[in-house]
């Protein structure tokens, strides 16, 4: 490592940490600004959805290949790529007249995320020569994670309080400008070492894929309900991944080496992984509503009770790696999950009030995030530990995929659950017949038919979706909770042979 690189490897961990917090703010920030966001550009349930995560299913699509691109052209020119397109995007965002642009806006914003986040720790690698130092940039890397996503409900809600709903969006443009100056200047370049070619086909494969798959579950909630578009999308997603597979397994350097999934550990922890977070995403995304539609409260307090749940997360990580000393990876992934679906269920029986969070709900969301929390770190450790040192990358980057997947699967089919079950549940008085079925399809939408109501008429209907949603808020946390009870006993199947070394 030359001296210049020395000098400055501290200010390039600031400078990639602030392009990381960016990307991770941007997969929560929504769920405090959702409701707003619809109001505004009067989105159906379906497209609010896939405004939440197109941007996950994009950056899940594409980050096992973007690695690869980094090593053969240079991780620092990945890096300003991704930054550049990310302000781009979120200028793009913060604009958009209409939920099919920010949709857009949206996708390109998971192009750039998906670009700078396998950079980030190229770059920390390659900066950092002594072994002690960089293990604490990483663990640095690792904490700022998680902050990201613990705090982007907050940062919604506190943006909301004053400025409308782009600014969760233009609030990015700033870091990215200063980002991008300081890492022309103080971010070391590296001659690029790697051979591999990018599999741009295989990328676009995968995307195409877990789109179809995602639309396919999204039809479920469409009312009415057609079985062709959702055969259709079943058909595609189902090609696409026959297609991607064949295809892997010609080519001499595959995205992934499918082989992994034999070894022993590596699909539990896999599933755990992908499972646990599907079941938080979905979990936040219906508290966060709740919160905001049915309890009234603003962006900042919904964002503010949400939070013990992702800093129970936050606090788990280092208890958790302190427990996989003694204890295999599979208990304490397993019980992690089954600690988070207890206090899910018990937290049905002292329901939220408009007045606040109790000690006990308070509590009984920090277990809940800190039995997510447990599990990702025991999934983190195992999937790494299980892969072999010369295949630790992609190790590293289905790891990361299983994340982005977990959160585009509890978006897709919690958000088509709770839609379904609100639309199933909404009884609308007699004297209110004749109602547009937009009321029937979310309870933004019934909110806003509502506001036009004369008299009580509008009272009512507001006291009956809300009723509704509730019921469908209940059944998200119910379904949570199962989803991690299986995982659970599906994780303890495979015996463990220790603990993690």
């Amino acid at each position: 490592m030359t001296p210049t690189k020395s000098k400055n490897r501290w200010i390039t961990l600031a400078i990639v940490a602030s392009a990381l917090f960016l990307i991770c703010v941007d997969m929560t920030v929504l769920y405090t600004a959702l409701p707003a966001l619809t109001h505004a550009l009067s989105a159906s349930s379906s497209a609010k959805l896939w405004i939440l995560n197109i941007y996950a299913l994009v950056v899940a699509g594409l980050l096992p290949g973007l690695g690869t691109l980094g090593d053969r052209h240079g991780h620092k020119t990945l890096f300003i790529w991704g930054l550049a397109i990310f302000g781009l995007a979120s200028i793009a965002a913060a604009w958009s007249p209409s939920p099919a642009l920010l949709i857009a806006a949206r996708a390109a914003l998971g192009v750039g995320g998906a670009a700078m986040m396998p950079a980030t720790l190229a770059i920390i690698r390659h900066s950092f020569a002594d072994q002690q130092e960089r293990a604490l940039a990483i663990g640095i890397w690792a904490g700022i994670a998680s902050g990201g996503m613990a705090l982007g409900p907050v940062v919604g809600g506190l943006l909301l309080e004053h400025y409308w709903w782009g600014s969760v969006f233009l609030v990015n443009v700033p870091v990215v400008a200063v980002a991008l100056m300081a890492t022309v200047f103080f971010v070391p370049w590296r001659a690029p070492t790697g051979t591999a070619q990018w599999d741009i086909i295989g990328s676009l494969q995968i995307m195409v894929g877990l789109i179809a798959a995602v639309f396919a579950i999204k039809t479920l909630a469409h009312q009415p309900f057609s079985i062709l578009q959702m055969l259709a999308a079943l058909a595609v997603a189902a090609i696409a991944f026959a297609v991607y597979l064949r295809r892997q397994r010609r080519r001499p350097q595959p995205l992934i080496d499918f082989s992994l999934f034999r070894l022993p550990g590596f699909t539990p922890a896999v599933a755990a992984a992908t499972f646990g977070t599907f079941g938080i995403v979905g979990f936040e995304l219906v508290l966060g509503q709740h919160l905001q539609l049915v309890l009234d409260r603003s962006p900042l307090q919904a964002g503010l009770m949400i939070l013990p749940a992702p800093l129970g997360a936050f606090l788990a990580g280092p208890l958790a790696g302190r427990l996989l000393k003694s204890r295999p990876a599979t208990s304490v992934a397993s019980s992690g999950l089954l600690l988070s679906a207890a206090a899910t269920l018990a937290l049905l029986w002292v329901p939220l009030t408009a007045s606040g969070l109790s000690p006990l709900q308070t509590g009984l969301l920090v277990l809940i995030g800190m039995g997510v929390g447990a599990t990702a770190t025991a999934a983190s450790s195992s999937i790494m530990s299980s892969a072999p040192p010369d295949r630790s990358g992609m190790a590293a980057s289905i790891e990361e995929v299983c994340f982005e997947l977990g959160s585009a699967l509890g978006v897709a089919v919690f958000g088509s659950m709770m839609t379904i079950v609100y639309a199933m549940s909404l009884t609308v008085p007699l004297a209110l017949d004749g109602l547009p079925a937009a009321v029937y399809d979310s309870l933004d939408e019934a909110l806003l038919v509502a506001e036009l109501l004369p008299g009580r008429a509008g009272t009512i209907l507001q006291a009956a979706a809300r009723t509704a949603f509730t019921q469908a808020y209940e059944a998200v946390l119910i379904g949570a909770a199962l989803l991690w009870t299986a995982t659970a006993a599906l994780t303890l199947r495979t015996r463990p042979r220790g603990p993690v070394s």
